[in-house]
């Protein structure tokens, strides 16, 4: 598809050099960051035009929001007005003399204004090729070299062979050849022009510095799609008239200082998808002062010396995107005064030079997609007063184009140019949440505090689990208002809320809540499965024991969500990638030592910790459940609902709270691109599910807690209206065996279930204290 619209050459270049259409104007005009809808005088802001929606009555918002600039565009309109037609010529070819006629041919014939011109028979031509007048298609024949031809052909198809090498004087004899072709999607039936050689898609690995000569009269060489690695010097030096030259798909590694000498009519250069990497200094301006369109999109390009393009003042097109670039002189793009078009996207750039631009007056469209730009200024952009188009990484850099119509992306998916949380759903829940998080993690704060049921040890784990969780609900709340703050014009406070300390302190907040919550369940959950899987062998932890752990919890949960805080030059903006200062998947520019760090703690720390939890209450059902099945009571089995219940429960949510931020990380670490939107809605909703459930799941459920306080309720009350249900304990005979130390194994496996289920035994026995309730 790509050499089918190159073949469009003469109206091209013209079409490119003439001034664009200015819509017009009554003279009114809008503040910075807004553009008119048209002839009306109304203003609207950057945001609303050509955001997909007619927000001006008339529609002007969403006109001339396509961008056709550059060789594409003008194509297009090349190729929309190009219907003219015409009968067919009735001509015919004659093979080589002493040869048999080639068989009748049904292929498509070309159009009549595409047939060259000049005598319709040659003399000389493969057998086993098709010819029309003077052009010859040799597609997909096998051949191994170039084939003997008459000397007037003016157009040869090669493509699609085996031709391993061009040698000199390979085409000496064809003095009438202006189109030398090599290249998978030209067809005879949609050529454009007349005079073509094709020889794409061969195998071709050198090319002789004479293999070309005496080809004076060649317009057009395609060589895409072959494997040259190497272009000698004066190899194109007898081409004096060639305007396009296709080299894309190949493995050309370098430029020889006089490759391209003699190429002073060439309008376009291609070659995209090579190894280049370095440009000979000065080669382009001297030897092609014609040249208006350079792709070198996809190739190893590292360095390029300022001023390499001085001479190029009719270049229209500049395609550097997609290579090694980490720095860019501030002089290289000086005297590219008539450039509409610049694409430097996705090169490792570390910034760009507030001058970088400023000798671009006729830029119409500048990609910049890809690129960190961490010292972005409005003065970089403020000299490009013709820029219509302007595309950046990520949304908040259009704040410093305020003057280009036409800025995307709009939005990054978790943010817009109007809020830091784009979606409505987002921007109420977000305090509904965090009104559930925080209200049920304090309440159960107070109750635990008030109500005892437990061993302080375990109370003390609970508070503390809950104060993790709270914190999770603070971090909700500042988005919140920070969402409220910026309502309406959250962009042009974008760059600075990233960036500032309360977005890395809350971002880190949300860290610590994180971690810490991850690595308390996992430290409770191994407490309750040793007590219940080893309950004689296991002695729990006691009251200094259990807050030295809290307390290396804690320090290792502040410790990593404050150490991207403290190594700015290994993390970077680590928090401040987002409006919610919270990263959860990588990004492809991300800094090693960062990727390796949130790799660490989400598919490593936590992929561990919930692992160790699915495994540890999977353990403690199947302990429970052959315990139960020794005894001989009746209320076994629905008792082993009930807790496989809580255990499902308790697991369950782990597993939606987590699973999906384990497979963000691993999509984003294999490059998978991955909505904002998603992102979003995983911190929003997804992450504090546990910090929401906890206070629930671990307290408010639980049998101990709630016989206690309605007892404590009742008996605040009314002693005497004390239900007889609350003074369920143990059974009297395995009390009594309890206090003699010799209980018998049917009254310890009884004990050892009932306190599993978390009933609170009425005799503090060494086994009572041992089994920790959920």
């Amino acid at each position: 598809m790509m050499q089918l619209l190159l073949l469009v050459l003469p109206p091209l270049l013209c079409a490119a050099t003439e001034p664009l259409p200015t819509p017009s104007s009554d003279g009114y005009l809008c503040p910075l960051g807004q553009f008119p809808c048209g002839n009306l005088s109304v203003c609207l802001p950057q945001a609303l035009h050509c955001n997909g929606v007619d927000d001006c009555d008339n529609g002007a918002d969403e006109e001339n929001c396509v961008d056709t600039t550059g060789w594409l565009g003008v194509l297009g309109d090349m190729l929309a007005g190009n219907t003219g037609t015409e009968d067919e010529a009735d001509t015919c070819c004659k093979p080589p003399s002493g040869l048999p006629s080639p068989p009748h041919h049904t292929g498509p014939s070309l159009p009549p204004q595409h047939i060259p011109s000049g005598p319709a028979v040659l003399e000389m031509f493969p057998e086993q090729c098709r010819c029309w007048g003077r052009a010859v298609d040799c597609t997909a024949q096998n051949l191994s070299t170039v084939p003997r031809i008459s000397p007037n052909v003016t157009q040869l198809d090669l493509k699609r062979n085996k031709i391993h090498t061009l040698l000199d004087n390979q085409f000496t004899g064809c003095w009438s050849l202006r189109k030398l072709a090599a290249g998978p999607h030209q067809t005879w039936g949609t050529s454009l022009f007349p005079e073509d050689l094709f020889l794409q898609n061969n195998k071709i690995r050198v090319i002789s510095p004479k293999a070309f000569a005496g080809l004076s009269q060649l317009r057009m060489l395609f060589l895409s799609h072959n494997r040259i690695s190497q272009l000698l010097p004066h190899t194109f030096e007898d081409l004096n008239r060639l305007e396009w030259l296709i080299l894309d798909n190949n493995r050309i590694a370098r430029i020889a200082p006089a490759t391209f000498s003699g190429l002073r009519s060439l309008y376009f250069l291609y070659m995209l998808n090579n190894s280049l990497a370095k440009i000979p200094d000065g080669s382009l301006c001297v030897e092609t002062p014609k040249l208006s369109w350079l792709i070198l999109r996809r190739n190893r390009l590292r360095w390029i010396q300022g001023g390499v393009f001085s001479g190029l003042s009719r270049l229209v097109e500049l395609d550097l995107s997609c290579n090694g670039l980490d720095e860019l002189p501030p002089s290289l793009f000086h005297g590219l005064v008539a450039l509409q078009q610049l694409n430097i996207s996705y090169n490792p750039l570390k910034e760009i030079c507030p001058s970088q631009l400023e000798s671009l007056p006729q830029l119409l469209s500048l990609s910049l997609e890809g690129l960190e730009i961490p010292n972005i200024h409005n003065v970089t952009f403020r000299g490009l007063a013709n820029l219509s188009h302007i595309y950046f990484k990520k949304f908040q850099y259009c704040s410093s184009a305020p003057h280009v119509r036409s800025c995307k992306p709009n939005t990054d998916g978790i943010s817009s140019f109007e809020h830091l949380l784009a979606n409505i759903i987002l921007r109420v829940f977000v305090w509904v949440i965090a009104c559930i998080t925080c209200l049920g993690n304090l309440c159960v704060i107070c109750m635990r505090s008030c109500v005892v049921t437990e061993s302080s040890a375990h109370t003390m784990a609970i508070k503390s689990l809950c104060c993790a969780d709270g914190l999770m609900g603070i971090y909700l709340f500042v988005i919140g208002a920070f969402d409220l703050k910026y309502s309406g014009e959250y962009n042009r406070h974008a760059q600075g809320w990233m960036a500032s300390v309360p977005c890395q302190l809350v971002g880190s907040l949300a860290m610590l809540s994180s971690e810490v919550s991850v690595l308390l369940l996992t430290y409770m959950t191994l407490e309750k499965y040793f007590s219940i899987v080893f309950p004689f062998s296991y002695r729990r932890a006691g009251r200094k024991q259990t807050a030295s752990v809290l307390a290396a919890i804690w320090l290792l949960g502040l410790s990593l969500s404050i150490a991207p805080l403290c190594c700015k030059e290994s993390f970077g903006n680590y928090y401040g990638r987002n409006g919610v200062c919270f990263p959860l998947q990588s990004e492809l520019g991300e800094r090693p030592s960062a990727r390796g760090f949130s790799t660490t703690i989400y598919l490593g720390l936590n992929l561990a910790a919930f692992i160790t939890i699915v495994f540890a209450y999977t353990g403690m059902f199947y302990s429970i459940r052959i315990t139960t099945c020794r005894t001989a009571e009746s209320s076994v089995c629905p008792r082993d609902v009930a807790i496989a219940k809580r255990f499902f429960f308790i697991v369950f949510t782990d597993a939606l709270c987590w699973i999906p931020i384990f497979l963000l990380k691993l999509l984003s670490l294999l490059q998978v691109e991955i909505p904002g939107t998603i992102t979003s809605w995983v911190v929003i909703f997804i992450l504090p599910i546990n910090s929401a459930l906890n206070p629930i799941l671990y307290t408010i459920t639980t049998a101990p807690f709630q016989e206690k306080l309605l007892s404590d309720l009742a008996a605040f009350c009314d002693p005497e209206m004390r239900p007889r249900w609350l003074h369920r304990a143990a059974s009297p005979r395995c009390i009594t065996a309890l206090h003699h130390r010799a209980a018998s194994p049917r009254c310890i496996t009884a004990l050892h279930h009932r306190a599993a289920m978390g009933h609170q035994l009425t005799a503090p026995t060494h086994h009572q204290s041992s089994c920790i309730s959920q």
